[in-house]
């Protein structure tokens, strides 16, 4: 948090990304479970990132709700940012395992904005089935996928403790309804259906990329030792990767073609370097062949 504070110019409005993923596991490794989702035995470690900063990487076992321990740690993340900023504004994004009651309810009272997805329900369905044949319309007659998007106040039967805003994507695609649905703090007058959706909701999918970067470039997934307490160890070390090699690329690569780069391309071309070091009274003088493409960087 602290990298990611000193990384900021100034107090731009923050989105924070929050996700879970299947670790998987080929021990007996303690708060080992087998998780339906991943089909395997594995831990669902939670990350929570800003842009490219890593914020939070906490490991869990699998037989969890997903969203367990989130709000914690956007507290503590929250605090943090208005420590600094304390004018500044905070939107959530997650998928529908993060739609709860307790986290939504702590960000109405902390002026804190969020959109989430929203599982479907058969009741959440019925509510766009105009929107539906108005797409499946207008897909027959353009052969192609199309989407209609509504926008209505919604509350669960049970689980919700006040009406909330939902937006509906009612899309018709291969010869089928595709409905989704996300709920939202965010008013209508400010962003509509559409924007909210594929806009603001939909980008939250570049996380992924951030989490394989982690998981498979630098190895968070090798959480091996027996206990959990030492897997989290494993999991902050290759975090603490991923953020050294976020500073390197926002300050030493930022004019070069590794500005945008993954950490694994960063890894494999300028640090996986073969060279001669010699040493001398004065210097220290590194020899890279003569051939290698990215010297000059």
């Amino acid at each position: 948090m602290d990298l990611f504070l000193e990384a900021q110019p100034r107090a731009p409005g923050q989105i924070l990304d929050l996700d879970a993923t299947g670790d998987p596991l080929h021990g007996h490794q303690e708060g080992r479970f087998f998780h339906g989702y991943y089909d395997g035995y594995c831990y669902l470690p939670l990350y929570i990132f800003c842009g490219r900063h890593l914020l939070a990487a906490k490991l869990r076992p699998a037989n969890i709700d997903g969203a367990a321990g989130a709000l914690e740690e956007v507290i503590r993340i929250t605090r943090q940012i208005r420590q600094r900023w304390p004018r500044t504004r905070i939107l959530l994004r997650a998928d529908s395992g993060f739609c709860r009651d307790d986290l939504m309810d702590w960000c109405e009272h902390n002026r804190v904005d969020y959109v989430l997805g929203l599982a479907r329900t058969k009741r959440l369905t019925g509510m766009i089935q105009d929107e539906l044949e108005q797409a499946e319309q207008a897909s027959l007659a353009s052969g192609k996928a199309e989407r209609v998007f509504k926008d209505f106040d919604w509350t669960t039967l049970k689980s919700w403790a006040r009406t909330r805003r939902v937006v509906a994507k009612a899309e018709w695609t291969g010869g089928e309804a595709n409905p989704r649905f996300v709920v939202t703090s965010l008013k209508s007058r400010d962003c509509g259906a559409r924007r909210l959706y594929e806009k603001v909701y939909c980008a939250r999918g570049d996380m992924e990329n951030r989490i394989r970067e982690c998981q498979a470039d630098l190895f968070a997934d090798r959480t091996s030792t027996a206990k959990l307490a030492s897997n989290q160890l494993r999991l902050w070390f290759a975090s603490m990767a991923y953020v050294l090699i976020c500073a390197l690329r926002r300050i030493a690569l930022a004019d070069t073609q590794f500005a945008n780069a993954s950490c694994g391309s960063i890894r494999l071309k300028l640090l996986k370097v073969g060279a001669r070091v010699m040493v001398s009274v004065r210097r220290i003088k590194f020899a890279m062949a003569s051939g290698h493409p990215w010297a000059e960087e």
